[in-house]
């Protein structure tokens, strides 16, 4: 996929747009349509890992899910199919709008491009494997045995997969958080040794951060997506590290040299005072 020069007239920048924009369109297509007609193996799919939460009929195996109304299965069936075409052509869809903006990038920031975009890709299934294995099960069990007592729930095939849909989505953008702290360091916007001494302060936005991005406010899914992104957060740093160490070094001489200006500041500033006292 040839990515274009970096000056072009403004009519051929739209007609380059409008071709990624179609190639865009045409690919999700053709997996909207692939995928919709899966839709039920997917779904069942997508229910392994809550089987104990929904139920399985014992002469199917399948997980016994209700519809409540004749459009529910048609939108049901759409919604699943977007979403698994969307992750199944992500790496198609970000290298077209990638590309487009790629050349107005200096060649200093486009080596690490690449790699970033490759890790991107990467963290965020690696963070749907995580939702689907770790935390879908103990997130349904937990918000099943709320309603003991209360009254008996009934699996419907809308609320469950829409549940399912923005967990996953939420682990998926929340395990981005590496690429978010290693460009912050490469680009100087937060030196490295302000986010390693302001822990406490990155600790608590990351606990705000999964109380809002967890859809259904469980304090299990929420501790779990916490010590998932501390993990994240600790190993990013670790990283960047020993990747930037030239840069983190230039970073520290110039914090020095800056808090040596402002003492010198202050020093200069208090001199100024008891003299005129």
């Amino acid at each position: 996929m040839p990515i274009g020069p970096a000056r072009m007239p403004l009519m051929e920048h739209l007609g380059e747009l409008r071709m990624r924009l179609v190639r865009i369109f045409a690919v999700l297509l053709v997996a909207v349509i692939v995928f919709y007609m899966a839709t039920p193996t997917l779904i069942q799919f997508l229910m392994i890992p809550i089987g104990d939460s929904v139920g399985i009929d014992p002469a199917t195996g399948a997980a016994q899910l209700y519809v409540l109304d004749p459009f529910e299965g048609f939108s049901v069936r759409f919604l699943v199919s977007f979403w698994a075409s969307i992750v199944a052509t992500s790496p198609v869809i970000l290298w077209q709008i990638i590309a487009f903006f790629l050349p107005a990038l200096k060649p200093k920031e486009r080596k690490w491009f690449m790699p970033t975009f490759a890790a991107a890709t990467a963290l965020f299934i690696f963070g749907t494997i995580f939702c689907y294995l770790v935390i879908l099960s103990p997130a349904f069990d937990w918000l099943v045995d709320q309603s003991a007592g209360v009254g008996l729930v009934q699996a419907r095939l809308s609320t469950y997969v829409d549940i399912i849909i923005k967990f996953e989505l939420g682990f998926g953008v929340a395990f981005e958080l590496p690429i978010v702290i290693f460009y912050l360091v490469i680009f100087d916007v937060v030196p490295y040794k302000k986010l390693r001494n302001s822990w406490r302060y990155v600790y608590v936005g990351l606990l705000t951060f999964s109380a809002i991005v967890t859809p259904d406010a469980n304090p299990v899914t929420m501790g779990l997506m916490f010590a998932a992104l501390i993990v994240l957060y600790e190993a990013s740093l670790m990283f960047a590290r020993v990747v930037l160490a030239r840069r983190i070094k230039r970073q520290n001489a110039e914090l020095a040299e800056e808090e040596a200006a402002e003492r010198a500041a202050e020093g200069s500033t208090k001199k100024a005072v008891v003299k005129k006292k």
